[in-house]
């Protein structure tokens, strides 16, 4: 199963249309923007999290302050790049620099995008049976879906095979 169907057409009708009109005019006109539409959901089996291991990942555009470079927020066709964030790490360590949301509550609390430390807690419930000790923070704004699938899923892909997880919370922005 493809994570994007018809991803040859997508592409060609992003590249044609609005791709072409943003190197035209220097400008983005969405209403150009070829909105990927997928007909069929991915299969699999459910996971018991209480014997799995998870790994938290987020588009909110999260990284760490002093260690990690900020996201290129301004640029008008996106950042495709990757944040590890270790699993031990606080609130007050986070800062967001993807812009393409509102940022009250992430603001105000961290963990609205990033619940690292709610998903301790959970797994010290026993609820979550392990967590991997990263998680994987991206800024959402990546408006080549195409280049999504081909460079940004499959080293998050990587680094889950690595930290051996079997199911994953997406928290999209």
């Amino acid at each position: 199963m493809d994570i994007l169907e018809n991803k040859a057409q997508w592409q060609a009708d992003y590249r044609s249309n609005f791709l072409e009109h943003y190197h035209r005019t220097g400008t983005l006109d969405w209403k150009l923007y070829p909105h990927p539409r997928n007909r069929q959901a991915p299969p699999g089996p459910g996971v018991d999290l209480s014997a799995g291991r998870l790994m938290l990942i987020s588009s909110a555009g999260g990284y760490l302050t002093g260690g990690q470079q900020p996201f290129d927020a301004a640029h008008l066709l996106g950042d495709y790049t990757l944040r590890l964030i270790p699993r031990a790490t606080t609130p007050e360590a986070l800062v967001f620099s993807h812009d393409h949301y509102d940022h009250a509550a992430v603001d105000r609390d961290p963990q609205v995008l990033m619940p690292l430390g709610h998903l301790e807690d959970l797994t010290r419930e026993g609820l979550i049976g392990d967590l991997s000790p990263s998680a994987v923070s991206f800024m959402g704004y990546q408006p080549d879906v195409a280049r999504v699938v081909d460079k940004v899923i499959p080293p998050i892909l990587e680094i889950a095979a690595a930290e051996r997880i079997n199911a994953a919370l997406l928290i999209p922005t």
